[in-house]
């Protein structure tokens, strides 16, 4: 953090305060989007889409304040996002990847997790390339879109190395789809399977949805911090246990049996030449690694690009195409989290760049301008200005769970309250 972090400190402090009257108002519920006029929450039983932030929210908020009360609140959140594990959503990685990632000794929700990340992994459809979109909120199931992405990329790597791969292929193949490489094209955040046709593009939500674009920087960001956790040199190759010193080799000296000699000198030719191939294997590896980690540094920095992340407004609009429109306060909280995880895994220039900006918009965020204070008509704590859904009209200048969630999320990070490269 640069400066003074009173700021950060009081806008969490509102925040969780917030959090924790929103926990009582809400009960077992969840709470989705709240009316800007007086603070009353709309909410799911379920938590939908957005369950995974509500549930992240009280982890976050049990960690602030060390409360036992706290940390029981969460953990219930969590516990009630099991029946999403094995649902045809590839808004999984939203829910039980955010929602889980966060309680940090609870067993259940490591289970969670990982009932959840083979779940997924069994929905993985490699002809195709993508965990499906799925049909649990309805539409055609053969689709991909930004926000299949996020979360999900971190959660199928929980399902091991078969997971792992299926993590970079789905990542790759929504790039692929969603970012246009030639030209100065924004992203298109949205297609579905046509068996005649291959994939075509979905006129909604359309080019320009300022918080699709977010995710897709998001889960490039956190593909990038996983490469580079996975590239760098290993203690040894692949099998150098078998490299054993020749006096390990064979059990007496050159008068018993007649042929000790000779046999171990068999032996270590032949570890020899299987060492050799284990470290020629991991040399290929770590060559792989380094190539994935380039090409999500080139894709990083095309986005950083094309969407103006780093020189646009710090709050975009809904529609970037639509200047008179609503803005988007969960977009900016969402773009402040990758940035600041760019900020650790790109070339150093660059990194100052991507942590200044997101310090930036956190501080936009955090000001009066968007964040409500106490003694006004409304609660404290408030993120407002977020948009749910510019094109139908639905909760178009509200608090939003997810943008709390990403707000809180930042400025934890800012103190030095959560490793980002966990989360």
């Amino acid at each position: 953090m640069t400066g003074d972090d009173a700021w950060a400190e009081d806008a969490i402090d509102l925040l969780m305060r917030r959090v924790g009257q929103t926990a009582a108002e809400v009960g077992a519920r969840f709470p989705l989007y709240a009316d800007p006029a007086d603070g009353r929450w709309t909410t799911t039983g379920r938590g939908a889409w957005a369950g995974g932030f509500w549930a992240g929210l009280l982890w976050l908020r049990a960690r602030h304040t060390g409360r036992a009360d706290a940390r029981a609140s969460a953990a219930a959140a969590t516990a009630g996002l099991a029946p999403w594990a094995e649902a045809d959503t590839a808004t999984r990685g939203l829910i039980l990847w955010y929602g889980t990632v966060l309680a940090a000794g609870d067993p259940t929700a490591d289970e969670l997790r990982m009932r959840a990340a083979k779940a997924v992994l069994a929905d993985w459809d490699p002809v195709l390339g993508v965990v499906p979109w799925g049909a649990a909120f309805g539409g055609a199931r053969l689709r991909a879109r930004a926000d299949a992405v996020p979360g999900l990329v971190p959660l199928l790597a929980c399902a091991g190395p078969e997971g792992e791969a299926a993590a970079a292929a789905h990542l790759r193949r929504h790039l692929d789809l969603c970012v246009p490489r030639s030209g100065d094209r924004r992203p298109h955040p949205a297609w579905h399977w046509d068996a005649a046709g291959g994939w075509v593009n979905d006129a909604e939500p359309a080019p320009g949805w300022s918080r699709g674009e977010a995710w897709l920087l998001l889960a490039v960001a956190d593909a990038l911090m996983r490469a580079t956790s996975r590239s760098g040199p290993s203690d040894g190759p692949a099998g150098a246990d078998l490299l054993a010193p020749a006096h390990e080799v064979g059990g007496g000296g050159e008068g018993e049996g007649g042929g000790a000699a000779e046999v171990a000198q068999g032996a270590q030719g032949a570890q020899g030449a299987q060492g050799a191939q284990a470290a020629k294997a991991a040399k290929a590896a770590q060559g792989a690694k380094a190539a994935e980690r380039a090409e999500w540094v080139a894709v990083a920095e095309l986005l950083l690009e094309r969407c103006a992340f780093l020189t646009g407004p710090l709050v975009p609009h809904a529609d970037v195409h639509r200047p008179d429109g609503p803005l988007d306060t969960s977009a900016a909280a969402v773009t402040a989290v990758a940035l600041l995880k760019l900020s650790r895994v790109v070339e150093p220039s660059l990194g100052s760049a991507c942590a200044a900006r997101g310090e930036a918009v956190l501080r936009r965020l955090a000001s009066p301008v968007h964040l409500t204070r106490p003694g006004g008509p409304r609660p404290a704590g408030m993120l407002l200005d977020g948009c749910y859904d510019a094109a139908a009209g639905t909760a178009v200048r509200h608090e939003l769970v997810w943008g709390d969630f990403f707000l809180a999320l930042g400025l934890s990070a800012l103190l030095g309250r959560v490793d980002l490269t966990r989360v």
